[in-house]
C-alpha cells in the first residue's frame, strides 16, 4: 500500500504490535468477479457495502473555524519550509504541502484498517478473474470544482500521464499499470501487468484526478503558481509563496455525504505556515501564529513548554500512540561513493555514533533506538531465523553474510559516556582490516585519499546530534564535517544523490507493497528523484522484495519482512536513528477531537494535515478563549 514520503512525521527527535481486534469481512465479491465497494491488499474489510460512515468519525462534527499549523509531512517534491509551486506531483520544484486535500480520488483510506480504501469517486469496481483488469463505475455525481463533471476520460488522463510525466517515485510504482481507458464516461478501466505488486491497484486508486480539460491547454509537468481545477473537499484560497497557505473548504462539495467522508473535513479554512528553524517555529506557536503543532524535538517538549498560554490552560498537551510501523529512519550512506563501498567501513561509522549519550544529553530520554526498518511492528526479525525464514534465505548461502542466518545486526550499546573506547577501538579495527590505515595523522582510503565524510543537512535545530559523532569520527582519523544548507538546495542534492551522508525518515506502510521498491531497489539506486539514498543495488535485496510483493497472507509478509530485514540490516547500510511510539501534541484550546483515535490514523491520510482532518473547531472554546485574553 502506498504511504507518501513522510506520511506520519520526519520524527528526528530533536532537542508492536499485531492487528489487533479488529474484525473483517472478506470482500468475497472480488474473487468471483463481482462488484465491491472497497479493496484491500488481502481482500478483508471491515466496513460492509451498505456502511454509512466509519467507526471513529464524529458525524455531528461541526463544520467551521481555522486550523493552522506547519507541515508534518511531505509528498514527491514538497518541502517541510517552502514552497515556489502548486504543482506537487512531478519533480521539478518545490510543490505546497497539503495540496492533495484539493484533489478527489478514486477511493479513499480507513484509518482503522492497514490498508483498505472505498469508494469516493468510484462508487464499485469489477475486479476481471485473473485480477489483472479492474472497471471501476464512477460516481455522476463527481464534479470539478468549476461544477463539471468528473469522468472516466478524467481518469484515464490522470493515470496515464502521472505514469509518464509524474514524479520519479509516482512513475515507479505505476510500472506495473499498463494502462487505463475510458470504456465511457463512467466506467474506467485499468489494466495490469502479469506478475503485478499486490498493492498497485490499491496505489492507483488514491492517486489524484486531474482534469483532461484543463491540462489541454497547459503542460503538466511545469512548476507553476497558478491554482489548479481540483475536485477535493478543500481548494486553494489564500497563499504567498514560502511563507503560507491556504486551502477553503468547498461548501457545496459533491462528496460531502459520501460514507468515507462524514464527520471528515470540517475546517473551514486550513492553513500551513512555513518556518526555515524549528526554534523560530516553536516561538511562532507560543504567539498563537498557528494553532496546532505536532513537537518533534525532545528538548522543547522537555523543556520549553511552560509558557502562560501553557500554565493558564489555553494551549493544552496531549500524547497520541503511535501503533503503525515507524519507518527507516537514520544517517543513510550514499554507497555510491567509494569511500562507502566496504560493509566493514559501514560498520564501523555506526560505532562512532553515541546513541545512549545523545538520548540522554541532547533528547532528554525519550527515544528507544531504532534497529530495523519496520520498528514499531511485528516484522522486525529477532534471534534466529525461523523455519519459515529460512526458506526464503536458504537460496541466497554464500550470497550473503553469514550473520542472515543467526541472530540479525543490532547496534551496539555504548556505556553513554559520548566517547566509548571499546567501541572506537572495535571501529578502528574494522577499518584497519577494511585497508583503511592512518598515515600522517589522517585514515586513508586503500587508494591513498584521505577519508572524508560530508554531512548534509537542511535544518539548523538538527546540529547538536551531528556534533559528538563528527568528534567519535575525528577520533578515528576520519575528516567528518557537516554542511548546512537551505531546503531548496538540499532537495535538489539528495534528489541527485550529491552526498555522502544525509539524515532521512522513509516511511514504511503496516502492509508493505510496491512503495519499497523506490526504497531498497536496485532500480531504485539508478532513478533520480528514488527514496533509495543508500544507493542498495543487490540481488538479494531485489529478490527477496519481490517475495514481499508475491505473498498471499498477512502471515507470509510478515515473514519475508522478516527475511528481508535480516538481509537489509546485514548490510550495514545507514546509522540507524530512534522513534517513539507516540505523538507529542500541542494546540491551543479551540479544538476537539473523537475520544477514540484511529489506530492508523497518521498515515492514512496522504496530506499535511494528516488525521486532522477528524478535528473539529470548537467555537464555544474559541469564544472562551477569546474572553481569557
Amino acid at each position: 500500500m502506498r504511504v507518501p514520503l513522510l506520511s506520519r512525521r520526519q520524527a528526528l527527535g530533536l532537542g508492536v504490535g499485531a492487528l489487533g481486534a479488529i474484525s473483517f469481512r472478506p470482500a468475497a465479491a472480488s474473487e468471483a468477479g463481482g462488484e465491491v465497494h472497497g479493496l484491500s491488499v488481502f481482500g478483508d474489510l471491515k466496513y460492509p457495502a451498505d456502511f454509512k460512515h466509519f467507526d471513529y468519525v464524529n458525524v455531528n462534527a461541526p463544520k467551521g473555524g481555522l486550523f493552522s499549523t506547519i507541515p508534518t509531512s511531505r509528498l514527491n517534491n514538497q518541502s517541510f519550509f517552502t514552497f515556489n509551486s502548486l504543482n506537487a506531483f512531478i519533480l521539478r520544484g518545490e510543490g505546497a504541502c497539503g495540496m492533495e486535500l484539493t484533489f478527489a480520488t478514486l477511493m479513499a483510506r480507513a484509518g482503522d484498517e492497514p490498508d483498505a480504501v472505498y469508494g469516493q469517486i468510484a462508487k464499485s469496481v469489477q475486479i476481471s478473474p485473473d485480477k489483472l483488469t479492474y472497471r471501476f463505475t464512477l460516481r455522476p455525481e463527481a464534479r470539478f470544482h468549476d461544477g463539471i463533471r468528473l469522468t472516466a476520460h478524467d481518469a484515464a488522463f490522470s493515470f496515464n500521464i502521472l505514469k509518464e510525466k509524474g514524479h520519479p517515485l509516482v512513475i515507479s510504482q505505476l510500472r506495473d499499470m499498463v494502462k487505463a481507458e475510458a470504456a465511457d464516461d463512467a466506467t474506467l478501466v485499468v489494466t495490469f501487468a502479469e506478475k503485478r505488486a499486490r498493492d498497485v491497484p490499491l496505489y492507483v486508486t488514491t492517486l489524484p484526478i486531474f482534469s483532461k480539460a484543463y491540462y489541454a491547454t497547459r503542460p503538466f509537468d511545469e512548476t507553476t503558481l497558478e491554482i489548479p481545477l481540483g475536485s477535493g473537499p478543500y481548494k486553494v484560497g489564500r497563499f504567498e509563496a514560502n511563507r503560507y497557505i491556504e486551502f477553503d473548504r468547498v461548501k457545496d462539495w459533491w462528496g460531502a455525504d459520501l460514507p468515507v467522508s462524514r464527520g471528515l473535513f470540517n475546517f473551514d479554512t486550513v492553513r500551513l505556515e512555513f518556518y526555515r528553524d524549528r526554534d523560530v517555529a516553536f516561538e511562532g506557536f507560543t504567539g498563537k501564529n498557528y494553532l496546532y503543532r505536532e513537537e518533534f524535538t525532545a528538548r522543547i517538549w522537555a523543556t520549553r513548554y511552560d509558557f502562560p498560554a501553557i500554565k493558564d490552560g489555553r494551549v493544552k498537551r496531549e500524547v497520541v500512540p503511535d501503533q503503525a510501523p515507524s519507518g527507516a529512519q537514520g544517517w543513510f550512506m550514499n554507497t555510491r561513493r567509494k569511500q562507502f563501498k566496504d560493509p566493514r567501513v559501514r560498520e564501523a561509522i555506526g560505532y562512532a555514533f553515541d546513541f545512549e549519550w545523545t538520548n540522554k544529553t541532547v533528547m532528554y530520554g525519550a527515544y528507544a533506538r531504532t534497529i530495523s526498518p519496520f520498528q514499531n511492528s511485528d516484522m522486525v526479525a529477532s534471534g534466529p531465523p525461523s523455519p519459515e525464514e529460512l526458506k526464503l534465505l536458504e537460496p541466497f548461502r554464500g550470497k550473503v553474510p553469514e550473520e542472515v542466518f543467526g541472530e540479525p545486526f543490532v547496534p551496539p550499546v555504548s556505556d553513554g559516556s559520548g566517547q566509548d573506547r571499546a567501541l572506537l577501538r572495535k571501529a578502528s579495527q574494522l577499518l584497519s582490516d577494511a585497508g583503511l590505515v592512518i598515515k600522517d595523522g589522517k585514515r586513508r582510503l586503500p587508494d591513498g585519499d584521505v577519508f572524508k565524510i560530508e554531512f548534509l543537512l537542511d535544518e539548523p535545530s538538527f546540529q547538536p546530534h551531528h556534533a559528538p559523532f563528527l568528534k567519535n569520527l575525528g577520533t578515528l582519523g576520519i575528516e567528518a564535517t557537516l554542511r548546512l544548507v537551505d531546503a531548496v538546495q538540499y532537495r535538489a542534492r539528495v534528489e541527485d544523490f550529491d552526498f555522502d551522508m544525509t539524515t532521512e525518515r522513509l516511511p514504511i506502510s503496516a502492509t508493505p507493497g510496491d512503495s519499497i521498491r523506490p526504497t531498497f531497489s536496485a532500480q531504485a539506486a539508478a532513478t533520480k528523484g528514488s527514496y533509495n539514498l543508500a544507493g542498495i543495488a543487490d540481488p538479494v535485496i531485489d529478490a527477496l522484495l519481490e517475495k514481499i510483493l508475491a505473498v498471499d497472507t498477512r502471515a507470509e509478509l510478515t515473514i519475508a519482512c522478516r527475511a528481508f530485514d535480516r538481509v537489509f540490516r546485514a548490510g550495514r547500510y545507514w546509522v540507524s536513528h530512534w522513534y517513539r511510539a507516540n505523538h507529542p501534541l500541542a494546540y491551543w484550546d479551540v479544538f476537539d477531537h473523537p475520544k477514540t483515535l484511529p489506530r492508523y490514523q497518521m498515515e492514512s491520510y496522504s496530506s499535511s494535515v494528516g488525521e486532522r482532518i477528524l478535528w473539529w473547531y470548537d467555537a464555544n472554546k474559541a469564544a472562551k478563549l477569546e474572553q481569557a485574553k
